[in-house]
This record gives structure tokens, sequence and C-alpha cells, in this order.
């Protein structure tokens, strides 16, 4: 028996083939939410560092943990609230002065930039409050002389002008490894200032 192959049979076991894994990855594509229209949530482990303390510009390091929310507005600028706690006070060096920070809250606006698949760098810039206490060991002490304004709330003013540039390493589908670092506050009172550098996850969703 004489075998006859149509081409109108081959043409559709080509077309059933071939064309389901496109439409397939057509859905996928349109069913991925765009970065501008994902919040995402952070933890990050937070060394702050005290700078400028006394006279003699003394400095300390102490340790926070800070909880990251925002969103993007855009694919290129975000906004974020964060919330953190102090752990570990500072010890100023040359003398008995402790600073702990209780809590601080800071809102941020920023822009992101992303550099191929790798991640993003960012900056921002925003508003910091900061509640904390400095106490001071044996103030009659010579060496402690120049730290006696400090006792007390810390730092004098509450609120600053806050900023941080950063790097994010996507490790996971909308996982982030973040590091970055920057200014937490500036006490306008005694010229003490904080720096922030933290590293952690952050999730986007």
């Amino acid at each position: 028996m004489k075998k006859i192959t149509s081409p109108l049979l081959c043409a559709s076991l080509v077309t059933a083939v071939l064309f389901p894994p496109v439409v397939c990855a057509q859905e996928g594509a349109a069913s991925e939410t765009p970065r501008s229209d994902k919040h995402y949530i952070g933890l990050l482990a937070t060394a702050l560092e005290h700078r400028s303390i006394g006279i003699s510009k003394e400095d300390g390091w102490g340790q926070a943990g800070t909880l990251v929310i925002g969103g993007h507005l855009n694919d290129l600028i975000h906004a974020e609230i964060r919330l953190g706690g102090g752990y570990k006070d500072a010890e100023i060096s040359r003398g008995d002065l402790s600073l702990a920070i209780d809590y601080f809250g800071s809102w941020y606006m920023g822009l992101h930039y992303p550099i191929g698949e790798l991640g993003n760098v960012y900056a921002q810039a925003g508003f910091t409050h900061v509640s904390g206490e400095a106490t001071l060991d044996n103030p009659d002490a010579d060496a402690n002389g120049q730290f006696r304004d400090y006792v007390g709330d810390y730092p004098s003013s509450s609120f600053s002008f806050s900023w941080l540039a950063g790097i994010d390493f996507e490790l996971l589908d909308s996982t982030y490894l973040v590091l970055e670092g920057g200014k937490l506050f500036k006490d306008t009172d005694t010229s003490a200032n904080a720096f922030q550098f933290s590293s952690g996850i952050r999730f986007e969703f």
C-alpha cells in the first residue's frame, strides 16, 4: 500500500508542538508583576558609629536592628519607612560615656538603578526621629569633663536629616542581599552625629 503524507497534517503537528510553549511563555511574562507595582520588606543588622563626641571628637560603636517597609513608585523611584531599635550601647573612647539608642524611625525617598542581572545601586534621603539616652559613670573625673553636657536625652535634637547609599544583589527570585551606609542623624546642640552601616535581606512582593 502506497503511503501518502499530507502537508496539512505535518503543518498541524508542527503547530501543536511549537505553539503551546510560546503561548505559555507569553502568559508567564504577562502574569509577572512589574517592579513598579511591587512592595518590599527587609530586616537589617545595623552598626551605628557615633562621631564627634566631646571637645576631642571621640567616637564609639553601637548596634541596632532595622525593619524596612517600602514600595516602588515607578521603575526608578521608591519610598520607605524604617523602624529600628538598639541592642548594644556605644562606649565612647577616652572616657566613661555610654550612648544608648532606644529606637529610631525614618522616612526616605530615593532612586534605584539596575546593574544588569546582578542587582541595583540606590541612594535615598529623608528624615529620622531618634530617642536615646547618654549616661556617664564617674562624672567628676577630669577625663569625663567634656562629656557632662551629654548626660540625659540623646541626641538632644530628636529630628534630623538622613541619607543612605547602597547596593543589593538578587540571591533568589525577589530576594536580595543588601549592603548600605549613610548618616542617621546629627545633633544640632552638641554637633555629635551617627552613621549607619547595614546588611541584611529584602524581599519584594
